[in-house]
């Protein structure tokens, strides 16, 4: 009985496979894309199933479904597959190419946070890396960064203060964006507009949100679509000066 040999190409293949297998199911978990994927999944081994085993009912009902697969799968995952796309575009390596090296003065940034997180103001501000942020749902302001200037835009008696702040390079550019807000049922379920907004911002670009909660004070800021809680305004500092060095 002649038996066929793996080789290390097959090898090879199963240890990508599995790997793209894995980080699409890390990417997606805690999201409703996440159920979905696994019924798309269940439906593709059904398909193969039933042609293994000659069940030619089932094979032409799956089969009838083969040819929007692809359809099917970009209309499903599309703010998936939009966020994946940015985060490649973010890649050191190829955002090296039209990097252009930005200058952020903390000083009037932090000052701001600190007064704001003592006087209960919320807020949420981004600070824009190498993806340019859709600042089109805001109002333009491109000023300076000024500690007095974010108290302002943020105090509840103002028109502005309902939205993100968008800084870009060492300017406020914007005030009252509208930020996409995250779908990861985990922080939905937790967290008020704020924090659901700098999360989901995150997730689809390679920016920085910080939060400050109204309700408490605290200091959290997102990254890479997560949400670090209760920092201090030392570390959040030296974070931010990490992450533009890093440019």
């Amino acid at each position: 009985m002649n038996f066929l040999v793996p080789s290390i190409t097959d090898f090879i293949d199963v240890i990508i496979v599995s790997y793209l297998f894995y980080k699409i199911i890390t990417f997606v978990k805690g999201t409703r894309t996440y159920h979905i994927l696994w019924g798309l999944v269940l439906l593709i081994i059904l398909y193969y199933l039933s042609e293994l085993t000659s069940l030619r009912l089932l094979s032409s009902v799956i089969g009838t479904v083969k040819a929007f697969w692809v359809v099917s799968f970009i209309i499903l995952f599309q703010p998936e597959l939009r966020s994946a796309l940015a985060k490649f575009g973010q890649n050191r390596y190829i955002g090296f190419l039209f990097s252009e090296k930005k200058e952020l003065q903390l000083t009037e940034l932090t000052e701001a946070i600190r007064e704001m997180s003592a006087q209960h103001i919320g807020a949420i501000i981004v600070i824009e890396k190498g993806t340019q942020l859709d600042i089109s749902s805001g109002e333009i302001v491109n000023a300076d960064i000024s500690a007095k200037l974010l108290q302002t835009i943020f105090n509840n008696k103002t028109l502005l203060h309902d939205g993100a702040v968008i800084i870009r390079d060492d300017k406020i550019v914007s005030a009252k964006v509208t930020l996409p807000l995250t779908k990861q049922l985990s922080y939905i379920q937790k967290y008020g507009t704020r924090h659901q907004a700098a999360i989901g911002i995150t997730e689809e670009t390679d920016a920085i949100a910080i939060v400050v909660s109204e309700e408490t004070g605290q200091i959290s800021y997102a990254q890479n679509g997560y949400l670090f809680e209760n920092v201090t305004i030392d570390y959040l500092e030296r974070k931010i000066k990490d992450e533009i060095k890093r440019e």
